[in-house]
């Protein structure tokens, strides 16, 4: 059975200073609660990524605070503080990933927000969630398309009047997810069955649908994801994929580089392999469709250089 990681979710609310928060002081900066928008949806999301789907969806009925919105921030590690405690207690509706991404979620949200009033999207894809499960759902783009229904309609029974608002931004979303599916089959259909490595199993589901296999041992990334050292004979046949010519591209995770993973980059690096950067939060400056659209762009590069 596949191990989480070690790196489990720490978290550590001032519940002192979140009662004062509650009444009404907001210390240097912090991020405005989404209850602080009269009349708008309160959303709360777990992560940036969920957070930019709810605001395609809800537009400017809706109020989003996002709990991790730095880039570079690990879920697995992440400190809760007052502030998203106060944010939590204000919102009508939360967004989780689930699947043991993002527990912190839940442990904030105790007392606070029933099960009914969370989207699990784990819970939510039609998807195998038992052993060996890829949490990172936000690069299933099937799923996030439902995840667009679902805001919509629970946008929908907290707004009625505005329906048509929500149902229309749901399906421009997903169009805008179709053009990125059909860029997708079109790699599948140029390069389906090629070879690709991983540091980690992040943007699997993306790789996938271009028709892409991993090739990576799976002792190696399995590794990596749980912050463990990758065995020394594990290493040494990841570092030899990358020269055997059996591989078009290096999908490397950003946000969990160690000394096993720079290895393997230095060693694509060397042989010419493509080293395509993913992350596991939104960029800055960007939205989901548009983050989306620059790794698909970024994978056909590497593919067509």
């Amino acid at each position: 059975m596949r191990l989480r990681r070690p790196r489990r979710t720490v978290l550590v609310i001032g519940l002192a200073l979140a009662s004062t928060l509650a009444l009404g002081a907001c210390g240097g900066g912090a991020a405005p609660s989404p209850g602080s928008a009269e009349g708008k949806i309160a959303v709360v999301a777990s992560t940036n990524v969920y957070g930019s789907i709810a605001e395609a969806v809800g537009g400017d009925l809706v109020s989003v605070h996002s709990i991790i919105s730095k880039p570079g921030a690990d879920p697995h590690s992440y400190e809760a503080n007052a502030q998203d405690k106060l944010a939590v207690s204000k919102a009508a509706v939360g967004i989780e990933n689930g699947g043991g991404y993002d527990d912190f979620f839940g442990q904030l949200a105790k007392g606070l927000l029933t099960p009914a009033e969370i989207i699990n999207v784990s819970d939510l894809s039609s998807l195998d969630t038992g052993a060996n499960f890829n949490e990172h759902l936000w690069y299933s783009l099937p799923t996030m398309a439902a995840l667009a229904d679902e805001l919509a309609a629970r946008f929908t029974a907290a707004k009625p009047t505005d329906a048509a608002k929500f149902t229309d931004n749901a399906a421009a979303f997903k169009v805008q997810l179709s053009a990125l599916e059909a860029r997708l089959a079109a790699i599948k259909a140029a390069h389906g069955g090629t070879g690709v490595a991983i540091t980690e199993p992040v943007p699997l589901y993306l790789l996938t649908a271009g028709g892409l296999v991993n090739k990576t041992p799976a002792e190696f990334s399995e590794a990596v994801e749980n912050g463990s050292d990758v065995p020394t004979t594990v290493l040494a046949d990841t570092l030899a994929l990358m020269g055997s010519g059996t591989i078009a591209l290096l999908a490397y995770n950003e946000q969990t580089e160690g000394p096993q993973t720079i290895a393997v980059k230095t060693a694509a690096e060397k042989a010419g392999v493509p080293v395509v950067d993913f992350s596991e939060t939104l960029p800055a400056g960007m939205d989901y469709v548009q983050w989306m659209d620059s790794n698909v762009t970024h994978i056909e590069k590497a593919l067509n250089p």
